[in-house]
């Protein structure tokens, strides 16, 4: 397989999976032990190609955007409250990430944590699907209170962990904190602008100067088909966590969990 097939096959897992609570990194590492690459050739490249999925958000969800800002200008209420929601949901990762960069990046090669992580977490929504009641409506991410909105960043930290969703977490941990589904999953899309656009900006710090053209080659290609896949993917998961909630995507991440696991074992 080509360097580039290989590009276009995980742009278009990115952009599956980066907003699904199934965990894009814990996807991106067992394809590419599935592909049999060495995990640290394509460790920059499945960090790098992130921004791609976050302009797929800003493209769906310009208008709010948009307010947003227009709201900042007048010194409007919402908007004030919108983008202090996602400041202190997002200051928490930062601060673990700094601290702990390194640590994380080991974590990146484990294929057997990330199994583990799936499980896991697939179990965890199950259980707050079960026992969680969120309101069926809400006032919007605006109307997140402040304290939930820094519990909502703290429960994102978990995703540093490999295999454990940043999506599924803020989303689900959101629901636990008393936030509707709606609200709860774009909660969880915009506050990826802010938290996957820092840990690319400093992957690209830490690597870049190793970085070859065909490096950035490939990561332009994936970062097309990965932008291409999550504007469809978006729209489709909201429709769906709306309708019959998150119970079909806890067990895909058990039933993927558990083949990756037997797989490793085995081969």
């Amino acid at each position: 397989m080509t360097d580039i097939i290989a590009a276009i096959l995980l742009g278009i897992l990115e952009g599956l999976t980066e907003f699904l609570p199934v965990s894009s990194t814990g996807h991106l590492i067992l394809a590419t032990e599935l592909l049999g690459f060495d995990q640290n050739d394509w460790e920059v490249f499945n960090i790098a190609i992130q921004p791609a999925a976050i302009l797929a958000i800003v493209v769906l969800y310009w208008r709010t955007f948009w307010d947003v800002a227009k709201g900042l200008l007048g010194f409007e209420r919402g908007a004030l409250a919108f983008v202090r929601n996602l400041l202190v949901a997002f200051f928490p990762a930062v601060i673990l990430g700094l601290a702990f960069g390194d640590v994380i990046e080991t974590m990146l090669g484990n294929a057997v944590l990330v199994c583990w992580s799936l499980i896991v977490g697939g179990v965890a929504i199950l259980a707050i699907e079960r026992w969680a009641n969120p309101p069926a409506t809400g006032a919007g991410v605006a109307g997140v209170p402040l304290r939930t909105s820094v519990l909502v960043g703290l429960v994102q930290c978990l995703a540093m962990i490999p295999g454990v969703s940043r999506s599924g977490a803020t989303i689900l941990g959101a629901m636990a904190f008393g936030v509707d589904r709606k609200t709860a999953a774009e909660f969880s899309f915009f506050l990826a602008v802010p938290t996957l656009s820092g840990a690319t900006v400093y992957q690209l710090a830490k690597h870049g100067a190793a970085m070859t053209p065909h490096d950035l080659e490939l990561i332009a290609i994936g970062s097309v088909v990965g932008f291409l896949t999550a504007l469809v993917v978006v729209k489709l998961f909201v429709a769906v966590v709306t309708r019959i909630g998150f119970a079909p995507f806890a067990w895909y991440r058990i039933v993927i969990g558990a083949a990756g696991l037997a797989w490793l074992t085995l081969r």
